[in-house]
């Protein structure tokens, strides 16, 4: 539309400057010896239509592809994702840092979680029952989140994304004091650091 414009005003200029440069060559004094017939009028050209008024144009902008739908998971903070964890915690008998078949398959269903997101990494909190000395709880919290660890490694993850710490009896899952109660609190906690 524009160089259309252009081209219009272009013409009119060129047109008008052929109009002086013949209005011009008639206004000069003859010249000595045979003078060229003087150039006859321009041939008239149609006037130009006036130009249109600007027209909104709507130009179709490329709409973009559904987005692939973002993993749920994935767009969580940390606080929501350890909030409602997607990972299960790993129970323990009494006095024991042994893996049962129960708590190998889920740390095996963790594990997979962990591969899903390579960049997560996380920290296994060893926890006890109330009974027993601070001592021996925090040993036996430590030997329970190593527990899962080792076995976490053997199923080909890096050994420097799980980091372990031990809180013994100091935060119970459930404050009870029955062996149900105790039972919660024996376990291995899966707390994601990072991601």
């Amino acid at each position: 539309m524009v160089e259309l414009m252009v081209k219009r005003l272009l013409l009119l200029i060129l047109i008008a400057s052929i109009w002086t440069a013949a209005g011009c060559a008639r206004r000069q004094p003859p010249v000595a010896g045979p003078a060229a017939p003087p150039p006859g009028p321009p041939p008239a050209a149609a006037p130009a239509p006036p130009p249109r008024p600007a027209e909104r144009v709507e130009e179709a902008l490329p709409v973009p592809a559904e987005p692939l739908a973002e993993d749920e998971i994935a767009r969580r903070t940390l606080d929501e994702l350890n909030r409602d964890s997607p990972f299960k915690p790993v129970f323990f008998g009494l006095d024991s840092a042994e893996l049962d078949e129960a708590g190998r398959s889920i740390v095996t269903a963790n594990a997979g979680l962990l591969k899903k997101y390579p960049a997560w990494v996380i920290t296994i909190e060893g926890h006890c029952d109330e009974r027993g000395t601070a001592e021996y709880n925090l040993a036996l919290g430590e030997r329970r989140a190593a527990a899962v660890r080792t076995y976490l490694v053997s199923l080909g993850l890096a050994p420097d994304r799980i980091r372990i710490v031990s809180y013994g009896k100091e935060f119970p899952f459930d404050p009870g004091h029955t062996d149900a109660a105790w039972a919660k609190n024996r376990r291995a906690h899966f707390v994601i650091t990072s991601k």
